[in-house]
């Protein structure tokens, strides 16, 4: 544990933004699982799910959780399962 005071305030905030990063991972990782299984299931609600996944890709790449070009990549290979 540091001494310093504002290394202090360093590692409590770096322990907050860590617990929001993975939320915000969590989140995103779940929509895109939500729709990869309706889609296999077939379920009515494919469309819903994909737009919720898209826009759970493009916040965490917003917040800079995720490069642009993993992104891109995961968005384009939900399209092409979307349009299968």
């Amino acid at each position: 544990m540091p001494i310093i005071q504002s290394a202090i305030k360093r590692v409590k905030t770096n322990e907050k933004a860590n617990v929001r990063n993975a939320a915000q991972l969590s989140t995103m990782r779940t929509a895109v699982k939500k729709f990869e299984q309706a889609k296999t299931a077939g379920a009515d609600n494919v469309d819903a799910l994909y737009k919720a996944a898209i826009t759970a890709i493009d916040k965490a790449h917003s917040k800079g959780l995720i490069k642009e070009n993993k992104a891109a990549r995961d968005k384009s290979r939900m399209a092409a399962r979307y349009a299968k």
